[in-house]
């Protein structure tokens, strides 16, 4: 039998719209598939949803596993991106679709971090999602301006309890993680500096570089580019160990502030109710594929780090994530806009 492969033609061969893409994944399925793997699960093409815009950091994730677990599962996966509310739309969807392991989720943190700003999600990440794998990790960087005669992270302390209210710092947006990392900084720092919140991280690293506020908490991947041009200067990473990228740059723990840690970390869920053997084939698959040498640096490229483990860790870490961001905007009064 052909395999899906030699029938999936190419864009240029075929004349086919990428709004068409999923479709004809399906048709080509239905077509070849069931019949050739006669199996119980996976019977279709696994749709994972990606609750934000093509071209982001966890499209590209989503994008890079999903590939590699097709190969693996025998079935295509296809990448259904449903943006908005900060993914809430799509964290919705997934909530409500049938927990038979066809429909999965793969996000970023602020799926759990959004409990804490916002009181009318319609769905619960705890319980009403099948933890299935702690995709990757990757560090935040607290960053100054080139105006900013800082040169650590305790310098940046001493002038802001020295000048209380006359410092700034910019996020992309209330609620935000970066925004909850500031005020965790601050609760544990004794440091009075003022957030400014922007509508996404343009013009935030734009008023950063500009000097017109001070600083910032970010993605190392968002961060890099303007770090390696000179434009800012980063003191610290949010993470527990230093960046494997930066590894001159210490972390807030070894500046004195242990207390003060925040990372990015991207996961694969199911619905509640999903099979506990189609989870398990879905851990042990993912872990895998994260295991793969090409994985591991296609992750890299993207300032991440490939992570695995059993669905028990990914589960505990939401769990631990949602409480200390929850104390943390009851702290700081924060809600999201």
């Amino acid at each position: 039998m052909a395999s899906f492969r030699s029938v999936y033609c190419k864009f240029s061969e075929c004349n086919v719209r990428p709004a068409n893409i999923a479709e004809l994944v399906l048709a080509l399925w239905l077509v070849v598939g069931p019949a050739a793997w006669g199996q119980t699960w996976p019977v279709r093409p696994i749709s994972v949803v990606v609750p934000f815009t093509p071209g982001t950091g966890i499209d590209l994730v989503a994008r890079g596993v999903g590939a590699r677990l097709s190969e693996r599962l025998g079935v295509p996966v296809v990448i259904d991106n449903r943006a908005g509310a900060s993914g809430n739309i799509g964290s919705e969807f997934v909530a409500r679709a049938a927990p038979d392991g066809h429909i999965l989720i793969v996000t970023a943190g602020t799926f759990v971090n959004n409990t804490a700003v916002n009181s009318n999600l319609r769905y619960d990440p705890i319980r009403d999602f099948a933890p299935i794998a702690l995709l990757a990790t990757g560090a935040q960087m607290f960053i100054v301006g080139p105006a900013s005669s800082a040169t650590s992270v305790k310098e940046v302390v001493a002038m802001a309890i020295a000048r209380p209210g006359k410092m700034f710092y910019a996020s992309p947006g209330n609620g935000t993680i970066h925004h909850l990392a500031m005020e965790l900084f601050k609760f544990e720092t004794g440091a009075d500096i003022v957030h400014v919140p922007y509508k996404g991280f343009g013009g935030a690293i734009n008023d950063v570089v500009g000097g017109r506020v001070e600083a910032m908490i970010l993605p190392m991947a968002a961060a890099a580019p303007y770090v390696q041009s000179r434009q800012v200067r980063v003191l610290a990473v949010l993470s527990k160990e230093r960046a494997a990228l930066f590894p001159n740059v210490p972390t807030l723990g070894e500046e004195g502030y242990p207390g003060v840690q925040a990372d990015n970390w991207y996961a694969m869920l199911a619905p509640a109710r999903t099979p506990a053997e189609v989870v398990t084939r879905l851990n042990t698959e993912t872990n895998a594929v994260l295991r793969d040498p090409a994985m591991s640096e296609a992750l890299l490229k993207q300032s991440l780090v490939a992570a695995g483990g059993p669905a028990e860790l990914l589960a505990s870490l939401m769990k631990s994530e949602m409480e200390r961001w929850r104390r943390v905007a009851i702290h700081a009064k924060i809600r999201a806009d």
